[in-house]
């Protein structure tokens, strides 16, 4: 069976392949579906602002996209563990790192994989595709050519460029080491620092720790041959800087009595026993990817009092480039910076380990299951997925490069440009993840109905895989090892396997219950036996007699046949009515519409149930809810039935519950637009609280809402999600994806922890 989190080589090739190539594309900014807008968007309209850039070459900025533009650029001669594989090979890897840029900081990049070895062709080409760009990543370039390349490049262009296989690890890593040395209390001056590979990641890492305090006489550095000594010949420059004159040679002499030991370099390599023989509260950042210099769990068998950091995201302390690069990035675009100098990624360094000191955010506990995470050995960094690093990141890099004179643009109101980066994002693409992580802390025992269908075997194996629940598998045994034979998903025998129709005891158990909870409302002994050989009952009553704790079903049935069994076994959540929820994500954040699916002409306390039931999941997922209830009128303006029952609601909900931030009835542009609201209505009390919560006045709008947005790709949709239920229960959409289903059952281990605690 596959390992938990070890992604088989053909799920990664059809996620690469889909139904479109690849993992990224170019969408236009600007409205371009009539004659006039592409008069205005090419010829002729598109001659004046070329007249105004070529008089004043900084007007690019306003008027095309290079200001937020940066250009992934590689050779190919140094990716990942793959060595040179040449550029065509690394561009699987470039498009990701724009991927990354993009859902981190809200940067637009193009990847250029060049057909150059040779540095100085490298330089020309990159040089030549300058003017098109705001910044520059280099990445996965061979040491010791890509310090010139870089060097070169710092110099002959005036927008910022950054080689981030050296930097980003540099200024993580510097920050790590910033916090640990803090918490065993040791002076940067007087520790002894070993670092086990000189490629380029360590030479940057080695300067920047100089800069940070460390004593180059205190410094050691290791490559293939050993410790990196004066009386060594034929030396790069980069390893002169750091040549030692000692006698010291291996890594089992250089790390005796040392502080720290920095791995750059390939997997086991630091034995328990060299651990052993460094100093008081050694400090070991094990780097190498995916199997570091020593494993985590090695590493603090060795020593009760390490501190311990790794690539790896299964253990504490990840020392991952995504905390800085995106935001040294964004705020080096939004100043127009000419370089990221020295300055800069200090700032940054100083940044990212002044945050982890910080009280920690809910919604970081929450994402990671965590109850309180605090700094601390095993929290000495912030989380990648910690939504204050773009701001605290950001906005300290672009205060360095103003300070340090390579800003060309000046930022005076700092509360509102901390606010621009706070809203660019949204949470739209961190929702899932966080989702996810919150799931993968804390896995819960998920029933899988229809098992015996191939997308929900598939959605099956990857919870299980990814860690994100426990799956019990429900339907026909024999059918379920046939598709798990058939298409090698090797889950089947190490998983639950429950067919109603060949478990006489259990179902006898959950028949008697049944019955006892139903037989006032028409059920007879004889048919709550009968019901439970039907998996669409067998299943629920699993959950509600704490065989499990979630319950997934509705790919192949339809909607009304699916719920009908949750309604009669679970029933509502105290007062709550069950209706059904869909979470849109958008590029404003993730939006709550309801109800979708359940109730079909709810009246004005219906209404009043579904927006307390919503507003008290949304509560559950640590946002607060801000709640606009939808008609075709705004404030009074038509009095027509549906208007007036929205109007009623809002006042009730105003009466019972006044912390409750509510408005309307009111046309859906203006709940979408905050600052239209303020223009015509600026008495609405959503006026700078933008809704994120959206109630329609009966099923058929809901509906048709959320289809649309979804089909239109205007958002992805993770949905349905049940609310009101006594229990973690929810509906697929008949004919659901893979990708979907593992959507939903993260919601449904969330919801399920939510209940527990």
């Amino acid at each position: 069976m596959a390992k938990k989190n070890q992604i088989r080589k053909q799920d990664i090739l059809d996620y690469h392949e889909g139904a479109r190539p690849g993992k990224i594309e170019v969408i236009p900014s600007k409205p371009s579906n009539s004659q006039r807008d592409l008069s205005i968007a090419y010829s002729p309209g598109v001659a004046e602002p070329c007249k105004e850039i070529e008089k004043d070459p900084e007007t690019a900025y306003q008027y095309t996209a290079k200001g937020n533009l940066v250009a992934v650029i590689s050779n190919g001669t140094a990716v990942l563990g793959l060595g040179d594989i040449g550029p065509l090979a690394s561009k699987p890897v470039m498009e990701g790192k724009g991927v990354l840029f993009k859902i981190f900081a809200d940067i637009d990049t193009f990847d250029l994989e060049l057909d150059a070895k040779d540095p100085e062709t490298f330089i020309q080409t990159v040089k030549a595709l300058g003017p098109t760009f705001g910044g520059i990543n280099l990445e996965d370039i061979k040491a010791p050519d890509c310090f010139e390349i870089e060097q070169r490049l710092k110099e002959e262009l005036d927008i910022p460029v950054m080689h981030d296989d050296q930097h980003g690890t540099a200024i993580i890593s510097g920050a790590a080491l910033l916090n640990a040395l803090s918490l065993v209390e040791k002076d940067i001056a007087k520790v002894r620092v070993v670092f086990n590979g000189a490629g380029a990641s360590a030479v940057s890492c080695a300067s920047l720790y100089l800069s940070l305090g460390v004593k180059k006489e205190n410094l050691l550095m290791l490559d293939s041959k050993g410790v990196i000594t004066t009386d060594r010949e034929n030396l790069t420059p980069e390893k002169q800087k750091f040549a030692a004159d000692t006698k010291l040679n291996t890594l089992e002499e250089a790390v005796k009595d040392a502080d720290v030991f920095v791995g750059l370099s390939r997997g086991g390599v630091l034995s328990k026993a060299m651990v052993k023989s460094m100093a008081k509260d050694p400090i070991v950042f094990a780097l190498a990817n995916p199997d570091p210099e020593i494993t985590y769990e090695d590493a603090i068998a060795a020593r009760k009092d390490i501190i311990m950091a790794t690539g790896r995201s299964d253990n504490p302390n990840q020392v991952n480039n995504v905390l800085g690069f995106p935001f040294i990035f964004r705020g080096a675009l939004d100043v127009r910076a000419t370089k990221i100098n020295e300055e800069m990624k200090l700032a940054a360094t100083y940044a990212i380990a002044n945050l982890a000191k910080e009280t920690v955010p809910e919604i970081v506990n929450l994402a990671y299951g965590m109850r309180n995470m605090s700094f601390g050995r095993e929290y000495i960094i912030p989380k990648p997925f910690d939504p204050r690093l773009i701001h605290t990141v950001a906005m300290a890099v672009a205060k360095a490069a103003m300070e340090s004179g390579v800003a060309k643009k000046e930022i005076t109101n700092w509360d509102r440009y901390k606010e621009e980066l706070i809203t660019r994002l949204g949470r739209d693409d961190k929702f899932i993840r966080l989702a996810m992580e919150k799931a993968r802390a804390n896995p819960q025992r998920v029933v899988f109905s229809e098992a015996d269908n191939f997308k929900m075997l598939k959605a099956a194996q990857i919870a299980y895989e990814e860690g994100i629940a426990i799956p019990i598998l429900l339907g026909d045994e024999k059918r379920i090892k046939q598709i798990d034979k058939q298409y090698d998903l090797g889950i089947a025998e190490n998983m639950e396997i429950v067919d109603p129709r060949t478990m006489p005891e259990k179902g006898e158990v959950y028949a008697k219950q049944f019955y006892d909870d139903r037989k006032r409302k028409g059920v007879t002994e004889y048919e709550a036996r009968r019901l439970m050989k039907n998996r669409d009952y067998y299943g629920p009553m699993m959950v509600k007699h704490g065989d499990a704790d979630a319950f997934i079903t509705g790919l192949t049935i339809k909607y009304p046949r699916a719920v009908r069994p949750l309604l009669e076994i679970f029933g509502q959540h105290g007062q709550n009515r069950v209706a059904g929820m869909y979470i849109m994500l958008t590029k404003r954040g993730p939006l709550f519409f309801a109800d979708t699916t359940i109730n079909e002409e709810p009246d004005v306390d219906g209404i009043v149930d579904i927006v307390l039931s919503v507003a008290e999941t949304v509560k559950r997922i640590n946002l607060k809810p801000k709640v606009a209830l939808l008609s075709y009128s705004n404030f009074g303006s038509h009095h027509g039935k549906v208007p007036s029952k929205m109007n009623q609601a809002v006042e009730k909900l105003k009466q019972t519950h006044p912390d409750l931030i509510v408005d309307g009835e009111m046309q859906a542009n203006f709940a979408v637009n905050n600052k239209l609201l303020e223009e015509v209505f600026p008495f609405s009390d959503l006026v700078n609280h933008k809704p994120n919560i959206f109630i329609f006045p009966d099923l058929a709008s809901g509906n048709i809402s959320y289809k649309l947005l979804q089909s239109l790709g205007a958002a992805e949709a993770i949905g349905p999600i049940l609310i009101g239920l006594d229990k973690a229960a929810h509906v697929l959409q008949m004919g659901a994806s893979v990708r979907e289903i593992v959507n939903i059952v993260a919601m449904a281990v969330v919801d399920a922890q939510t209940r527990k605690e």
